[in-house]
């Protein structure tokens, strides 16, 4: 399980640095990890990795978000 937590940081970092793989994922999220998670990962965890990714990546979004506004009003 812990091999898998890493996976998912890795696969958030990737979709926030590599703006092509972003839009891979966002079109085809299962396909877009199979090419780079290097692990088996098994169909009845897929949708869960998918679901948290997709989690973290909104948070993310939100929270650089907020920090520009807080920029705004310094």
């Amino acid at each position: 399980m812990k091999n898998l937590k890493k996976k998912i940081e890795e696969i958030i970092d990737k979709i926030k640095n590599d703006k092509e793989f972003a839009k891979k994922f966002k079109k085809d999220p299962v396909k877009a990890l199979e090419d780079v998670s290097g692990i088996d990962i098994p169909e009845d965890k897929i949708e869960e990795v998918i679901t948290a990714v997709q989690a973290k990546v909104k948070i993310d979004k939100v929270d650089d978000a907020l920090d520009k506004l807080k920029g705004l009003f310094k």
